[in-house]
């Protein structure tokens, strides 16, 4: 095969393939073909373009929000792949939107002039240091961010032109005190009513089907009979927490281990100091010479305390006579941190002090030396530790080994139980929604419904379920979704028809007796025909919980007097309701506080139905092309 191999590579058609490769890269350049793009679009918007690169970041920072949010219930839905092309697509939405708006703010005119942005940085809090701007600290932060200044300044000033425009709209919003005080009076009203509950029971002897209205039901419904994929699963799992009952670390092991992991039961030397900070500000000298002549007056014996509440520009601690509280390595800045731990004795003060904040006189106030817990106080706690680590250790072993046999011995689980002593379990058939523990992890979930598993029949690589835990599983029965046949579900389409219809005859017979409600003829005989009766409730509530929803909304809707005082309205259960609006009550006035409220919420309201109507408007007439 080899030698064919060769043959094939050095006849005239290959040199013919080699030379149009050659001269591919003469042309295009070899960087096209190893390195895509990243600034190609995904959506270009009047001629701006959205690249892939943004609609990624902002796809990876609102995917992470939702986990941190949502947990491992977002993750399972993200493996749905027409749930994760939505997100995606409703994200891309956004960003559209959101280069309507700033196209709309560039044509208004909105600008934010360079005084403007450069006030707003240095008032944001993120870059101050004793309620000061610190240069050091915005580039820092900066850096970690990923950004260089001048694109921080760039997204600082579309972030505040898009403001002009959002804070115009939802400034402008706003709702009359008549307004706020009809909402207030409709969410106080209560109504009183008279209801009667027809059973539909009583029609059901009633309906006559026919084999045409159940085909037509059936056919009419065909999503409705839709099975689920079904998989039945033989596994066996590991979890490094069964493995901690066979462990029994010995004395001379905890004691080489206390050893190993001293430095876990030493608590390092603590100091506590206080200081006196001069910014640098703009200008270092003078703030230099400041720091000097403050240390003059601290030797000539100045109260410390005193001097840095009234010079420090460190608010925090100045408030505090300088005093940071304890700190350990590690903590401060270098330079600070190795004078303050460099002074000797408590009352010991340091010279003059150079950090990236500024210039500091450091004072002494207290020492922590250094202490190591002894072995017989901490034996209880090494026992468990030591314990984890070795059962970790037989994990990763036998993990291993589970491996390997799941590879070489691909159509069974047997060998891991007779080898490992692990036991193969065996599930009933189940669908995503119904999977059994540990099974109902998202990782197991989407290992067990993959066309792999599936197909194959095979061992599956190791499967991660939970934090060391790990399971091999292999399918062993597959019902793919399918639509159930007509027979199948005959029963349930004949029941399901035998009640709508019933609730039908129910409700047109609750329809012939609300003329005589309307006319105030009693129908207390009539209704006891179908097994009904009357039933009051005074002052319900819009939220009423002891009425069923449709009942309370039917109510609501009905007028005082008149034909439409009383109505007729299908429930959930299949029954039918005959309701009587028989009086309206009134709440007391609104406090101005709730008025002012309720006001607030309806101009938020407003502005965002404004700013929605605002996109969709400029969406409408925009140039939208899609590169996704």
């Amino acid at each position: 095969m080899l030698e064919r191999i060769r043959e094939g590579s050095q006849g005239v058609w290959a040199m013919v393939i080699l030379g149009l490769v050659i001269l591919s890269f003469v042309f295009a350049g070899i960087g096209g073909y190893i390195s895509s793009s990243t600034d190609a679009p995904a959506a270009e918007v009047n001629g701006d373009t959205i690249s892939k690169a943004t609609l990624e970041r902002a796809y990876e920072n609102e995917r992470a929000r939702m986990e941190s949010q949502y947990g491992e219930a977002f993750v399972a839905m993200l493996s749905d792949a027409a749930y994760l092309r939505d997100f995606r697509q409703n994200i891309l939405n956004r960003l559209i939107g959101e280069k309507l708006i700033d196209q709309a703010a560039a044509d208004m005119g909105l600008r934010v002039s360079d005084v403007q942005l450069k006030d707003a940085i240095r008032n944001m809090q993120e870059f101050q240091v004793g309620g000061q701007f610190n240069n050091d600290r915005y580039q820092a932060l900066l850096r970690q961010a990923g950004y260089q200044p001048n694109t921080f300044r760039d997204y600082m000033r579309t972030q505040m032109t898009r403001q002009q425009l959002t804070a115009a709209m939802f400034g402008s919003a706003f709702s009359l005190p008549v307004e706020a005080e009809q909402i207030f009076a409709l969410q106080q009203q209560t109504r009183d009513a008279r209801y009667a509950v027809v059973p539909s029971a009583q029609f059901e002897a009633g309906v006559a089907l026919s084999d045409e209205d159940i085909n037509t039901y059936y056919q009419a419904n065909l999503a409705q009979y839709d099975t689920e994929e079904q998989v039945k699963v033989a596994y066996v799992t590991l979890d490094a927490k069964d493995l901690e009952a066979d462990i029994a670390p010995t004395e001379e092991e905890l004691q080489a281990y206390y050893q190993r992991t001293i430095s876990e039961y030493r608590t390092p030397e603590e100091r506590r100091a206080s200081h006196i900070l001069i910014e640098f500000g703009d200008d270092q000298d003078a703030a230099k010479a400041k720091a000097d002549a403050l240390l003059v007056q601290l030797n000539e014996g100045a109260d410390f305390a005193e001097l840095a509440a009234a010079e420090s520009t460190d608010a925090f601690s100045a408030e505090n006579g300088g005093d940071l509280d304890w700190f350990g390595r590690g903590i401060m800045d270098p330079a600070f941190e190795d004078a303050a731990f460099g002074l000797a004795n408590v009352g010991d003060m340091s010279g003059v002090v150079e950090s990236e904040f500024g210039y500091h006189i450091i004072l002494l106030t207290d020492v922590k030396p250094e202490q190591t817990e002894a072995f017989e106080n901490v034996r209880e706690d090494l026992v468990v530790k030591l314990t984890e680590e070795q059962a970790l250790d037989k994990f990763y072993e036998v993990q291993e080994r589970m491996a390997q046999l799941a590879f070489e011995v691909p159509d069974t689980l047997v060998d891991m139980e007779s080898e490992l002593g692990l036991t193969v379990q065996q599930t009933e058939l189940f669908t995503r929604n119904t999977a059994p523990a540990p099974l109902d992890s998202p990782q197991a979930l989407a290992t067990a419904f993959s066309a792999d598993t599936i197909d194959s029949g095979m061992n599956t690589d190791l499967v991660e379920f939970g934090e060391h835990q790990v399971m091999v599983m292999r399918v062993v029965e597959h019902e793919p979704a399918r639509t159930q046949s007509l027979d199948e579900v005959k029963q349930d389409i004949v029941a399901a028809l035998t009640q709508q219809k019933a609730q039908q005859a129910a409700k047109d017979w609750a329809m012939s007796v609300l003329a005589d409600v309307v006319a105030g003829t009693d129908v207390t005989a009539t209704l006891a025909e179908k097994d009904a009766a009357w039933e009051e409730k005074a002052a319900v509530q819009r939220f009423d919980a002891t009425l069923a929803r449709n009942i309370i909304d039917k109510l609501f809707a009905l007028a005082p007097e008149g034909e439409d005082k009383a109505g007729v309205v299908s429930l959930d259960n299949g029954d039918v309701a005959l309701v009587e609006l028989t009086g309206v009550n009134h709440g007391e006035a609104a406090e101005p506080a709730a008025l002012a409220s309720i006001q607030e919420r309806m101009a938020t309201n407003a502005g965002q139905q404004q700013y929605a109507a605002l996109i969709e408007a400029l969406r409408s007439e925009a140039d939208i092309k899609l590169f996704q």
